[in-house]
């Protein structure tokens, strides 16, 4: 988190991460997901929330972060909710891609996780990683939904 204060907000990112990932053994991107619709109050059929089941870094094969996957996976569907085009959907995840390479150093799960999926690792390693990544994303989508994010086209 950002320095030793913890906002309202981030202790009930925490919360809804620990619920996620100890209680319900779903993967970053799932969690991302739930974060997002319930920031948004939009409700996920369960076929979306099956489709995330394998993007925690391309099923543990370390590509693309299930944190980016869930965030875009949202933003189609927000897109969608909130009436925007394909075009204006795609800008939205370049935007949102964007803003958390230049946040967090990569999308990649193989460089946000160094350590890779190796046997016998402690449950949930990205735990505090996928906290600031979810109180950062609801907010970038909080912007966007308020129009504070133009187009899409401003990333961080």
């Amino acid at each position: 988190m950002r320095g030793d204060a913890m906002s309202a907000a981030d202790v009930m990112v925490g919360d809804l991460v620990r619920e996620c990932y100890w209680r319900d053994g779903v993967n970053c991107a799932t969690t991302m997901l739930r974060a997002l619709s319930r920031s948004q109050g939009i409700e996920l059929h369960p076929q979306v929330l099956a489709a995330a089941t394998g993007m925690h870094g391309a099923g543990s094969y370390g590509a693309q972060c299930g944190l980016v996957e869930g965030g875009l996976m949202f933003l189609g569907v927000w897109g969608r909710t909130a009436g925007l085009g394909d075009a204006e959907i795609e800008e939205s995840c370049n935007a949102f891609a964007r803003g958390f390479e230049a946040r967090f150093g990569s999308l990649s799960c193989r460089v946000l996780r160094p350590q890779g999926f190796a046997p016998g690792q402690p449950p949930h390693m990205c735990e505090g990683l996928t906290v600031e990544a979810v109180s950062w994303a609801v907010d970038w989508v909080g912007r966007l939904a308020a129009g504070r994010v133009a187009s899409g086209r401003e990333g961080a």
